[in-house]
């Protein structure tokens, strides 16, 4: 399953560019903070993991009541399509799960030659559709959309849902999760994976309107977090300064990446994240990967035959494994050292 493929990769032992995991560990108050539940993880958390829900709706600004979690924004991403997505429209290329779970889909295109940039308000979605999803900032490209125009699409389709997924919001971007509360056909979905480094720990959150938000709370576990993963998720939602000065750090990385992946003739496009997509036309990305894993190093074509066969996302890892990647691809693509 695409899914699968996704977040494979949890045990290969060398260089991992394939996933959209942060190369940054949690932070070490997640971690002090983590242990110190080990011990008490003979009790449940308090139901609805409440200490973590409070903290999120007082950064938020929205009223508690609206935030669902569980373990994984994954699983609520499945859920909310086995709701709405009976007719879904994707702004792609996107996040591989949702054409794997949408029950029917439409597309807009994101286009290379725009650099994968598009203006929301140009966005036209089908009659019928009952689930509209927006990437932001988009994976595969990491690029990020202007949201401005986004309470205008929820008046002009008022029964069609908006999906805002914000799993790299973290990292760049403007977040609508503010904007729930007066929307009803808005809903808003985060983790803790991506720019917290919580990916191991397995904690998602939506904002959504009240019914589905207590629809979801109402039909999964009470107690949908392990006493160390909510603890880490707080510590590390206490210390927002030290994640945007990490993500400024990643983001300086995945930039010095990029431009040396250009400098062997490979196109690569504009990211605000800590992933990029690349072209290495006229080689083939599966090919390249297939020699890649031979060398210890992971990565992940795109496998997008609207985009061609030479598209592969590319994660940042610490600079010395970039390097490390850069020279095992300058021997495969035959450039003169």
């Amino acid at each position: 399953m695409t899914s699968i493929l996704e977040k494979g990769g949890g045990t290969f032992p060398g260089i991992k560019l394939l996933l959209c995991e942060n190369p940054l560990p949690p932070l070490e108050a997640a971690i002090a903070a983590a242990q110190a539940e080990v011990p008490r993880s003979n009790y449940y958390t308090e139901a609805y993991s409440a200490p973590l829900r409070r903290l999120i709706a007082q950064q938020l600004g929205v009223p508690e009541r609206l935030i669902h979690i569980n373990a994984g924004s994954e699983l609520i991403l499945r859920q909310l399509f086995e709701r709405f997505g009976q007719q879904v429209h994707l702004l792609t290329p996107t996040y591989a799960l949702f054409p794997e779970i949408a029950q029917r889909y439409t597309e807009t295109p994101l286009l290379p030659e725009n650099n994968f940039a598009f203006d929301l308000a140009q966005l036209e979605i089908p009659a019928g559709a009952t689930l509209a999803v927006i990437v932001n900032p988009n994976n595969p490209n990491g690029g990020t959309f202007h949201m401005a125009p986004l309470p205008e699409l929820l008046h002009r389709y008022p029964n069609t849902r908006f999906l805002v997924d914000e799993a790299f919001i973290g990292l760049a971007g403007q977040s609508v999760a503010q904007l729930v509360p007066a929307h009803p056909n808005l809903l808003v979905t985060r983790t803790l994976s991506k720019a917290h480094s919580l990916a191991g720990f397995r904690v998602g959150y939506a904002v959504l309107p009240e019914a589905i938000a207590e629809d979801l709370n109402q039909h999964n576990d009470a107690y949908p977090l392990a006493r160390p993963s909510e603890a880490a998720a707080i510590a590390t939602l206490q210390h927002e300064e030290q994640i945007r000065v990490r993500a400024r750090e990643l983001r300086q990385w995945t930039g010095a990446l990029s431009a040396q992946l250009r400098e062997l003739g490979v196109r690569t496009y504009p990211t605000e994240t800590y992933f990029f997509l690349a072209d290495f036309a006229p080689h083939a990305a599966a090919a390249l990967a297939e020699q890649l894993k031979t060398q210890n190093i992971l990565v992940k074509p795109l496998n997008d035959p609207r985009l061609g066969a030479g598209f592969m996302r590319v994660t940042t890892a610490l600079p010395e494994d970039n390097a490390r990647f850069v020279s095992t691809l300058k021997t495969l693509l035959g450039k003169k050292t």
